[in-house]
């Protein structure tokens, strides 16, 4: 399945991590530094069912005027 996930902090973070580990194609919407640490670093869930880290398509929330 294919999934946005938009706001990728605690919450979202975690539902991304999880389902990509699962195989579902994961883009997680951000903006600012949030969405470049994003593209450059990935997505780390440290957590005691395990850890990991992805890499999602990061995509450019637009801003409202």
């Amino acid at each position: 399945m294919r999934f946005a996930v938009m706001g990728t902090g605690a919450m979202g973070g975690y539902m991304a991590a999880r389902l990509s580990s699962a195989g579902n194609d994961v883009t997680c919407i951000a903006r600012g530094r949030q969405l470049e640490a994003l593209r450059e670093r990935g997505l780390r869930l440290e957590s005691p069912l395990g850890d990991l880290t992805i890499y999602p398509i990061a995509a450019e929330a637009n801003r409202l005027p």
